[in-house]
């Protein structure tokens, strides 16, 4: 759960701007973009795929 507490003199643009940093960086636009649709188990098996690369990739 994304949670922003306002500071004393913090305007709600500032908050608002952290608040949306902060759910970017949980990646979960990214969740419910991806749980929109019905995924068949060839997509899954690709994204999977792709996502493994990646982290692979990452840990080199």
């Amino acid at each position: 759960m994304t949670q922003v507490v306002l500071g004393e003199n913090e305007g709600i643009e500032s908050a608002l701007r952290r608040f949306k940093r902060q759910v970017s960086r949980a990646g979960i636009l990214a969740d419910v973009k991806s749980h929109r649709h019905f995924e068949t188990p060839l997509e899954k098996r690709k994204r999977k795929a792709v996502a493994a690369r990646r982290k692979k990739r990452r840990f080199r």
